[in-house]
């Protein structure tokens, strides 16, 4: 062959093979992190739930939905979990207490803990917030925690959780928002969360097209106190005359019948009076108490659903990665906080300051044992729903794969085509526990972690495997349970198993050392009650 003829073969040949792949830019897909507050593991729909999530069931029929994935139980330590990927202590996001306490329970999330947006930021995305926050201790500028500080170019950011019709404080990035309701009678925080998500959407589109966005949007609903618009309270009043009891035995059945679990129903819990012996006043009061925690839950479904038709707009669905799920279990909870609750107010309203209580939020956690604060399953169990058409290989699994929201920021530092550093603007940074789960996506087996680990006000839990060891806040020797066979937590084996006994609670030691956890009956009275125990009232 002419030597010529050869050479322009070979380079032909290279060309023509090598430089398509060489040409094909990383996929970036944008990130849309969503977050409910105080919602049960069985209100959804597609988790077992009456309430109409119309929207968020359709994720999960093109999607991947998780059946073990976990929170931290409490609103802030999850949201620091979430951002940082460590777990609460090491975020020093345990407790608030300020900096006059242990590094853990201070509240003040040291800048060695980076967050997923200043981490995205280094592959091009642009990173927008909106809704709650609950990441900083004292004052506006007490730390370096807020938002826009932390990685984000806009923030549409709720400061107190007070009230959903006219909240107190908000801040539009530095703009102090004046009370909403001074300028618009009909504002609704979860309806002007979608507005912003969607205005952040659009001006993205618009203004950078070229980057991949990254959207974290907090809703507080259906977080106390309940409040919903009037239309959709009146959707669902009457709907719980039921009662709680049958409410449960329903979401049980019918979370066996589509695979989601395979364990018994919890009984119920001992603080809840049995429906039946509630008179009919009493009956129709919980009822509308229902309703409107199912009213507050469906409106965000309603702004999932304008967000995704936003996205198919913007032709951006395919490549984008929507997650969902929630900060902690459903709350038993009996405060009441804002401007003071109206005896006489209409279910929903401004002037009223209920919260669901321990009859309902047992419902909303079907079929677990225990609330919001506490590491049994009730308190720690979250949906998740994964939904990428561009990423998600098998649409419509679900997944086993033990998982925590320590994970989120692996996972999503993966799928933008990232590891975690180990050092960032110079100073250097340690590994962060969680795994990543971008593997699931593709059909592929991702290996267990060997252990995962709770504590929250005493409330301790470390789960290995099929096996979870756990103990609530006072003199309660430790219990275990086979999840594999009870993730109700029914039946406890500690006797039967005093070696998985000792082998688990020495690596809950260890960890707690490592993680800086402090015994919960050494601090002051005063910061061992900071919310309302149901058990209590």
């Amino acid at each position: 062959m002419n030597i010529a003829i050869l050479i322009l073969s070979v380079c032909l040949h290279f060309f023509s093979t090598s430089q398509p792949v060489l040409a094909k830019p990383a996929t970036r897909p944008n990130i849309i992190l969503i977050m409910a507050d105080d919602m049960g593991f069985s209100d959804l729909g597609c988790y077992g739930g009456e309430i109409e999530t119309p929207h968020l069931n359709r994720l999960a029929e093109n999607g991947l939905r998780f059946t073990q994935f976990y929170n931290t139980a409490r609103c802030w330590p999850t949201r620091a979990a979430l951002m940082t990927g460590r777990y609460p202590h090491s975020a020093h996001m345990a407790m608030n207490f300020g900096p006059n306490a242990p590094p853990a329970y201070d509240g003040i999330v040291p800048q060695s803990a980076r967050m997923i947006p200043e981490l995205l930021r280094t592959a091009g995305y642009r990173c927008y917030h909106v809704g709650k926050w609950h990441l900083n201790s004292r004052g506006r500028d007490a730390n370096n925690t807020w938002p826009l500080k932390r990685g984000y170019d806009h923030s549409y950011f709720m400061v107190q959780q007070d009230n959903f019709h006219n909240p107190k404080l908000l801040y539009d990035d530095q703009l102090k928002v004046v009370r909403p309701k001074d300028e618009n009678p009909d504002y609704y925080v979860t309806s002007a969360f979608t507005e912003q998500a969607l205005r952040r959407l659009q001006e993205h589109h618009t203004e950078h097209a070229d980057q991949p966005f990254f959207i974290y949007l907090a809703h507080t609903a259906p977080h106390f106190p309940l409040h919903a618009l009037t239309e959709d309270v009146a959707r669902y009043r009457g709907k719980y005359r039921m009662g709680w009891d049958e409410c449960r035995e329903q979401r049980h059945a019918r979370q066996n019948e589509m695979g989601l679990l395979n364990c018994a129903l919890s009984p119920r819990d001992p603080f809840a009076k049995p429906w039946a012996e509630l008179n009919a006043a009493e009956q129709d009061e919980w009822d509308a108490r229902m309703a409107t925690y199912a009213a507050m839950i469906y409106r965000i479904d309603v702004g999932i659903g304008q967000i995704v038709e936003q996205l198919k707009k913007q032709n951006q669905l395919e490549d984008t990665l929507i997650l969902f799920l929630s900060d902690n279990g459903s709350s038993a909870e009996y405060i009441v906080r804002g401007d003071g609750h109206q005896p006489d107010s209409a279910p929903g309203s401004e002037e009223s300051y209920r919260c669901l209580e321990v009859g309902w939020s047992n419902a909303a956690n079907t079929p677990f044992r225990e609330h919001k604060m506490w590491t049994y399953e009730g308190g720690i169990s979250t949906p998740l729903i994964a939904h990428w058409p561009a990423g998600i290989a098998k649409p419509g699994q679900l997944t086993s794969h033990l998982g925590h929201v320590i994970d989120i920021l692996p996972t999503l530092l993966s799928v933008a085509g990232l590891t975690y550093p180990t050092e960032y603007e110079g100073e250097p940074l340690e590994p962060v526990p969680g795994q990543d789960l971008s593997g699931l996506f593709g059909g592929k087996e991702v290996a267990e972690p060997e252990y995962l680990f709770w504590e929250h006000q005493g409330h301790k839990a470390i789960r290995s495997g099929r096996w979870k060891l756990v103990t609530a806040r006072g003199p309660e020797p430790w219990e275990l349970y086979d999840l594999a066979t009870d993730r109700s937590e029914l039946q406890n084996v500690a006797e039967q198993n005093p070696q998985i006994v000792a082998r688990l609670a020495t690596a809950w030691q260890k960890e707690a050392l490592r993680q800086g956890v402090v015994e919960w009956s050494t601090f002051p009275q005063a910061h061992q009650k900071p919310g309302a125990d149901y058990r209590e009232k």
